[in-house]
């Protein structure tokens, strides 16, 4: 056991700790998960394991310095403002970044910190206000009843859909999409949602400390060295607006060629959620004339779409079939697992 302590003011679920042994001890009381995180927190190790989470490749285990993870805490708070004494909610699993990064800001800037099991809607149970807490997209379309208990929430995890975009517009609570990925202890940078002011850009701003450029592919190149001892290639096509800001266009390995138009499916997939409203997305597939041609993959019974009522639509844009699944293949923590769907739907 190393020194490594934690800020004074730090309290979980209304309980304060004198010393790691305590902090530790209590952590009986909570998932498994959370209790290997703090022993592994406060261990020797200068670094921490961490699984990535599986929606663009296979989930692989990969090391991060705790002076990084405490660096990204700092900006986080810095960034938002969130001192000590901020009062938060963890209502993500600890097994994956999002999770264990609750638990270090908390550790680091001394937030009081309420913890709850995962859920589709964490705040059903709950008659309480927090500054600040982190969920995905899923968890904030159940929880939009009961949303303004937040002051202000980071989604990440997913993108965020016109549907939800909209119902979150009337809500008090600041709600920000977040940019980021398990390399660069979460987000890097986030962009409002909602409760706009005549200063609030609709782009993405980077952290503190953090630099942005674009490679050949125009692909997002992070430098980030409070967090990251090299620079972070991306595979997100952006378009940069300034260097602190850029605009997200969708996955490079994403980009369907078809007929020699490049096709974003982030962005059509982000006009077609005003027909839409269940789970779905849009990929290409070989065409013997095309090379690639758009088609439309949604969950569920088949039914009948009305594309033509999308907004700004292109006639390029246009899926040239739709196909239904029962169910998408997900990551464990819920995300749609594209390619495998595809394979299922024998394409």
């Amino acid at each position: 056991m190393n020194n490594n302590q934690f800020h004074t003011n730090f309290k979980i679920n209304g309980t304060s700790f004198s010393s790691v042994e305590d902090l530790l001890e209590y952590s009986k009381t909570e998932s498994i998960a959370t209790q290997q995180f703090l022993h592994e927190w406060f261990s020797d190790k200068k670094f921490v394991e961490v699984k990535t989470s599986g929606s663009t490749g296979k989930p692989k285990s990969i090391q991060l310095k705790k002076e990084f993870m405490k660096n990204s805490a700092k900006a986080t708070g810095q960034f938002f403002k969130l001192f000590e004494n901020t009062t938060a909610l963890l209502c993500m699993s600890t097994e994956y970044i999002a999770g264990k990064m609750m638990l270090v800001r908390a550790l680091e800037l001394g937030w009081h910190l309420d913890i709850v099991n995962p859920a589709s809607n964490p705040l059903k149970n709950i008659d309480k206000v927090y500054d600040f807490s982190a969920m995905v997209p899923m968890q904030l379309q159940h929880a939009l009843n009961d949303i303004h208990t937040i002051k202000k929430l980071i989604v990440g995890g997913g993108v965020v859909s016109n549907e939800l975009e909209t119902a979150i517009q009337e809500i008090s609570t600041e709600v920000y999409a977040t940019f980021g990925m398990t390399e660069t202890i979460t987000h890097i940078a986030v962009k409002k949602l909602n409760c706009f002011t005549e200063q609030s850009e609709k782009y993405y701003q980077a952290l503190p400390n953090v630099s942005i450029s674009v490679d050949d592919r125009n692909c997002l190149v992070i430098n980030a060295s409070k967090v990251s001892d090299v620079a972070v290639k991306t595979k997100d096509v952006v378009e940069l607006i300034s260097d602190t800001e850029f605009k997200w266009l969708g996955r490079f390995d994403h980009v369907i060629n078809s007929g020699g138009i490049k096709l974003h499916p982030e962005e059509i997939e982000k006009k077609l959620s005003q027909v839409i409203s269940s789970r779905f997305f849009v990929a290409g597939i070989p065409d013997s004339i095309l090379g690639e041609k758009l088609v439309l993959i949604i969950e569920g019974k088949q039914r009948t779409v009305f594309l033509s009522a999308a907004k700004n639509l292109t006639k390029y844009e246009i899926p040239k079939h739709i196909y239904f699944v029962d169910q998408f293949v997900e990551t464990d923590t819920k995300k749609i697992q594209r390619s495998k769907t595809i394979k299922i739907c024998n394409l």
